[in-house]
């Protein structure tokens, strides 16, 4: 019977409860569970499992830098930032609110890597997250334009509920550059949010533009409604993370 159940629920694709099931109906002869607890149970562990699947897939489709989690967000200095803020955003709630994102300080400050802990959050609860280094994002603007593809291209982004800008303000932004992200940011306006990093401060956007007038635009959009978090330590966060990251290292091989 547990066979026929297997092979049932893999032709049925799902797999959480293919995957389970034995370990399920042992506890429920061994705990004497109600039938409908069983059921409960299985359709839960199905669910995670389409959860678990999802969360990977929408990971994957980000197209992060590198991987980061807001629980390893290392607290051990003062980085500006409080816990009650980190689980603040844990808790996503300014997405519901429709708030961007701002995180600002110098190099090295951790602005990426919480960045990316963010977006990570948001495929774990489901949710299409697009990390884009600005520099990048712009040379695929071009290419698009180039290509015929611009409006499909940019279509694709305006889709994504959070779209993650990194590194922001690198340099100045040509007029058509310009344009483009005004596109992009006049169509997710109040649909979507984004997540942006920056070694500028806002009050020095408006000097990244050639038009004024667009500059406004873009700045008003990115600055209304958001919340702006300001990174600061004595010393950088790549660099304590990586002294972090070889002292692990060292440990492991000691323990070999």
């Amino acid at each position: 019977m547990l066979d026929q159940i297997k092979n049932l629920s893999y032709q049925m694709r799902l797999f959480g409860i293919h995957a389970a099931c034995d370990r399920r109906a042992q506890e429920a002869v061994s705990q004497q569970l109600h039938p409908l607890d069983f059921l409960r149970l299985i359709l839960e562990d199905e669910l995670l499992s389409r959860k678990d699947r999802a969360s990977k897939m929408l990971t994957t489709r980000a197209k992060f830098r590198f991987t980061a989690d807001l629980e390893d967000w290392d607290m051990s200095m003062d980085r500006g930032i409080s816990r009650q803020k980190i689980r603040e955003l844990s808790s996503l709630g300014f997405l519901h609110n429709k708030e961007n994102i701002l995180l600002l300080g110098k190099t090295g400050e951790g602005k990426t890597h919480l960045a990316i802990a963010i977006g990570k959050r948001f495929c774990q609860e489901g949710h299409k997250t697009l990390f884009l280094p600005v520099n990048f994002f712009f040379e695929e603007i071009s290419a698009a334009r180039t290509s015929g593809k611009y409006l499909p291209y940019l279509k694709a982004i305006i889709k994504t509920e959070v779209v993650i800008l990194d590194d922001f303000g690198l340099r100045n932004y040509t007029h058509e550059e310009a344009t483009s992200l005004m596109d992009l940011l006049e169509e997710r306006y109040q649909k979507g949010i984004v997540i942006l990093t920056s070694q500028v401060n806002p009050e020095g956007w408006m000097k990244l533009f050639e038009d004024p007038v667009i500059a406004e635009a873009i700045v008003d959009r990115l600055l209304h409604p958001s919340q702006k978090i300001i990174l600061k330590a004595d010393r950088s966060y790549r660099e304590n993370l990586g002294k972090k990251e070889n002292l692990e290292s060292q440990k492991g091989g000691q323990n070999k």
